[in-house]
């Protein structure tokens, strides 16, 4: 059974930084591109963040670049989201989700941007308030 279980979220003040765990059993992160999603009420979801291990490229919406950072532990089998300078407008649930990758020939690749995700977590909440 595959589970991806996210923690590290809570209540932040602006300026302040969080670090979130997607804790991944029942498949393997460095054969998954995983990525970050956030949803705050009455608004889209958002792709954060995903990391895609076969060829180790990574990617951030505009809204947090140079402020989140995605990694990848392969032996804790857990992927990270290090969020610094956190705003008041970061504040929303976050989860995670893994996609399989696909072969092209003999090689295999994860990708992402992948329009649909296999697994998802539960996600957890994000709150950046003075």
């Amino acid at each position: 059974q595959v589970k991806l279980a996210e923690s590290g979220g809570g209540l932040v003040q602006p300026g302040g930084s969080l670090r979130l765990s997607c804790a991944v059993s029942g498949i393997t992160v460095n054969y998954f591109a995983i990525a970050w999603f956030r949803q705050a009420p009455g608004k889209e979801q958002e792709t954060v963040s995903c990391i895609s291990p076969t060829d180790g490229d990574t990617s951030y919406a505009d809204s947090v670049k140079g402020r989140f950072t995605i990694s990848k532990d392969g032996a804790k089998n857990t992927v990270y989201l290090q969020m610094d300078s956190l705003k008041p407008e970061d504040t929303a649930v976050y989860s995670c989700a893994a996609v399989r990758g696909y072969y092209s020939g003999d090689a295999y690749h994860t990708r992402c941007g992948e329009p649909t995700y296999d697994y998802w977590g539960q996600g957890t909440q994000v709150t950046v308030s003075s």
